[in-house]
């Protein structure tokens, strides 16, 4: 260690530097509502993701997580790769404090979510001579606005409304503001033009699946992936469950696997009843195992707003999808791998019923969903878009 030591600077003088050994990098600081576990939404995947990717192209990265909790694995997992983790009593009391004695060498800001990134923005824009950037993850309000066109809950409208006011405060103060499809930045110029916001896919995998679905013939049943703390997930997964399964098993014994964190009782409840299973907080290997085995991938999303997640891993692992117009908005040339159905328990049943025994369309799906993804969500093409953003 001679001289990495012998490089650093006097004793006690700019420790943030001289502490690690890198010196000379740019250094961003990603917030977010915890540290992300990959494995349990799609949300924190996306963090992982882009913070993976800043490593890659060489970034110092420090990482505050709103909750100060060491999640484990995850802390352990995100120290591993080279990235500072600011947790526990000591950072959660003393933050704006250690924040104030290094902003210097701080960079870039990297805020995530509206709800947490308005207890951090105007500290940054007004303290600081970082540079804000914004990733809102999808449109709150537009999310809550098209519940409320499905529901006609009067409160969905309220919140609606709140999340506006939340979200274009936010990007009329960050630098620039980013969000997952160019339907969103349509959507918020449409209402203000003068906000700074780009498209930016939401994933960036570093590699890749071999193959994709040649053995058809050996897989078996449908599945839907998604977190249930998600209101638009446990929505869908019921709506598929009770309106769109029965009439896909008039026709066909077809099983139905649910695999997501945090089901709700319900929807613990439709586990072993009528042919469906439901996997709580499956792994990532069960996941991959489960993505190898089905024949086709299920999203009967109602509403939403942004790329779908669920979506995205599904072509990563090549298995086709039927979904919905809204689960396919925001996906550029998505037609070649995925099926669209109408927005009703009819037509979404009878667009499942045509793909499922069509082996040759399956095969063809699969692999025009690998290509999508590798053309789209890899980490080169997506630092290709930002990477101006970063010097």
């Amino acid at each position: 260690w001679k001289q990495d030591i012998q490089k650093a600077c006097p004793c006690g003088v700019n420790v943030f530097q001289s502490r690690e050994r890198s010196r000379g990098k740019k250094v961003v600081l990603f917030v977010d509502h915890y540290v992300p576990m990959p494995d349990r939404d799609a949300g924190s995947r996306t963090v992982f993701q882009y913070v993976r990717m800043f490593l890659k192209q060489g970034f110092a990265v420090k990482f505050i997580g709103d909750n100060f909790h060491k999640s484990e694995p995850y802390t352990a997992m995100m120290q591993q790769m080279g990235v500072e983790v600011l947790y526990g009593a000591y950072y959660q009391k003393h933050l704006f404090a250690w924040l104030d004695e290094n902003q210097a060498w701080i960079d870039f800001v990297f805020l995530n979510r509206p709800h947490i990134s308005v207890k951090y923005i105007d500290y940054f824009c007004e303290k600081t001579d970082c540079k804000v950037f914004y990733y809102g993850h999808d449109l709150h309000f537009l999310r809550n606005r098209r519940e409320f066109a499905l529901t006609k809950d009067p409160k969905k409208e309220k919140e609606a409304k709140e999340w506006a006011d939340k979200e274009f405060y936010l990007m009329r103060r960050a630098d620039l503001s980013y969000y997952p499809s160019q339907t969103e930045v349509d959507e918020i110029q449409k209402l203000d033009s003068s906000i700074r916001v780009k498209a930016v896919t939401a994933y960036a995998f570093e590699s890749f699946p071999q193959g994709g679905q040649e053995d058809v013939a050996g897989r078996e049943g449908m599945l839907f992936v998604g977190g249930f703390a998600h209101d638009p997930n446990r929505d869908a997964v019921l709506w598929f469950a009770k309106e769109v399964y029965p009439l896909i098993r008039k026709e066909r014994q077809i099983p139905f696997i649910i695999a997501g964190s945090y089901p709700t009782s319900e929807i613990e409840k439709l586990d072993g009843k009528n042919g469906i299973t439901v996997k709580a907080f499956a792994s990532v290997q069960e996941l991959t195992a489960l993505y190898a085995s089905c024949r086709i991938a299920v999203v009967p999303l109602r509403y939403g707003a942004g790329v779908k997640g669920k979506v995205v891993e599904a072509l990563y692992h090549g298995i086709p999808v039927v979904t919905t117009p809204v689960g396919a908005e925001g996906i550029e040339d998505i037609h070649t791998a995925v099926c669209v159905a109408q927005q009703s328990a009819q037509g979404f049943a009878a667009q499942v019923l045509r793909l499922y025994d069509d082996t040759q369309r399956l095969r063809e799906m699969s692999a025009a969903s690998q290509e999508l993804v590798k053309k789209q969500f890899s980490m080169d093409a997506v630092w290709e878009k930002i990477k101006e953003d970063f010097v």
